[in-house]
């Protein structure tokens, strides 16, 4: 069997399991005898660097082996890790790529395809997320786990996963590299949740900085929350008002805050405040005019 090569930490991390010796060997095969993986984390390929790619490999060759495995329903070899440089290779013309052919059951293949992803960078922030979630969700792992089988810290991994709770519209932005992960953390971080969206179109439209979206957050958390009324309380003093109002023959309007309490009686003239002075009982107060 050949040596095997060095897959990276978090590879490691993956075929460490009591059957060390699990068969892997280096091959060439035909690119058509090479089909996608149905459950790819990577969701887009950007059809610019792919085709940048391409150029490259039809200039060099392909020097990265296609990690594959066989596929159980058909003949055919099914992509482990390496999609994206196995369409540059079809691009570029090749009939035949070299591969690294393991044999993993479906949970080891979806661990290595994500963990290669991630260490190569290759998935926008949410395609990222969503694999961390898969990863999780299917396998019943914790985040301490999950942590140790990517090669990443707890942190890394939980705030990887708060990107999906920003609303659609912002998850799509953040896909489409509209919005960075810094910004889409600066996001979360608002106070008022239905604030996103639009604090999303702002940084997109005036193309803000991380830094600076963050102080615009900042500045949308310092407003002050607008008054909530309790709806009893205003039906009571809006029909005692009106009642006042009827009673006296004067509008009167009744004001109500924290630090200040008071009613108000409008007048239009001297004829009218007097009227007022006398059916308050306050008579008195016009003995000496």
């Amino acid at each position: 069997m050949p040596k095997k090569q060095a897959l990276g930490r978090g590879m490691d991390a993956i075929f460490i399991d009591n059957t060390p010796d699990s068969p892997e060997r280096t091959d060439k095969l035909a690119v058509s005898d090479i089909e996608p993986r149905r459950d790819q984390p990577r969701k887009t390929f950007d059809p610019e660097s792919l085709s940048s790619l391409a150029d490259s490999i039809a200039a060099n060759g392909l020097i990265q082996p296609i990690i594959v495995r066989p596929s159980e329903s058909s003949a055919l070899y099914s992509i482990v890790a390496g999609e994206r440089r196995w369409r540059a290779a079809r691009m570029a013309g090749l009939s035949e790529v070299p591969v690294v052919i393991i044999d993993a059951d479906d949970r080891k293949a979806a661990e290595y395809a994500l963990v290669e992803n991630i260490q190569r960078e290759d998935l926008n922030p949410i395609e990222e997320a969503e694999g961390l979630k898969s990863l999780i969700e299917d396998y019943n792992l914790t985040q301490e786990q999950a942590a140790k089988r990517v090669g990443k810290s707890r942190a890394a991994i939980a705030n990887a996963l708060r990107l999906l709770e920003l609303p659609d519209e912002v998850i799509s932005l953040v896909g489409h590299k509209s919005l960075s992960a810094g910004h889409a953390r600066a996001l979360l971080g608002l106070n008022d949740k239905t604030l996103i969206p639009d604090a999303a179109k702002t940084i997109v439209d005036h193309e803000l900085s991380v830094r600076a979206a963050e102080e615009l957050i900042k500045k949308l958390n310092s407003k002050p929350e607008p008054k909530k009324n309790d709806p009893v309380a205003d039906s009571y003093y809006s029909s005692l008002e009106q009642k006042l109002t009827e009673s006296l023959g004067h509008k009167v309007r009744i004001s109500r805050s924290k630090r200040r309490r008071s009613i108000s009686i409008s007048y239009k003239n001297s004829d009218e405040l007097e009227e007022l002075i006398r059916l308050l009982g306050c008579s008195e107060a016009l003995e000496d005019k």
